[in-house]
């Protein structure tokens, strides 16, 4: 099970991660024209082209290790072992992003928060490199969350 894990989750953390990792090294230090709306829309449909990864792991599981048959718990937790792996490599793409673009990702991002107090302590916050990878795998860990849930709904065969 966890060879399954495994290669299925760095296999969506590799297509949720290389995209915009290669496009954030590119991006100037300002980035002007870069709208947050359509970056938003962007992200999360790559990551749940990503996280299709979950279907074809759980349905390689069920049909080539249990013969055709799994339940929906054993399902579930394949999933989230999936969403795992491939969130901890988003977070780490995230890492390499921050530590080589010349793209300020605090400072964009700190000049859309209204209330200056509030956009010290953001920037503050964000400097820490754990608190910054758990924010990070917290973006796509919930979309992976539901994603196995619909899976292993779909798939579950007694």
């Amino acid at each position: 099970m966890s060879k399954v894990i495994f290669r299925y989750g760095i296999i969506a953390g590799l297509i949720a991660t290389l995209p915009w990792v290669a496009w954030m090294l590119t991006l100037p230090a300002d980035a002007k024209g870069l709208g947050a709306l359509g970056g938003y829309v962007t992200g999360y449909l790559i990551m749940l082209v990503a996280l299709s990864m979950i279907y074809l792991g759980v349905r390689q599981y069920r049909d080539k290790a249990l013969g055709g048959h799994i339940r929906f718990g054993k399902a579930f937790l394949l999933g989230i072992g999936i969403s795992a792996v491939a969130s901890v490599l988003y977070a780490l793409g995230w890492e390499v992003c921050v530590a080589f673009s010349k793209f300020d990702f605090m400072a964009f991002y700190a000049r859309s928060i209204p209330d200056p107090a509030a956009a010290r302590e953001f920037i503050r916050t964000y400097s820490n490199p754990a608190y910054r990878m758990a924010y990070t795998f917290i973006e796509m860990f919930p979309v992976g969350l539901v994603v196995s849930l619909i899976c292993a709904a779909i798939l579950r065969r007694r």
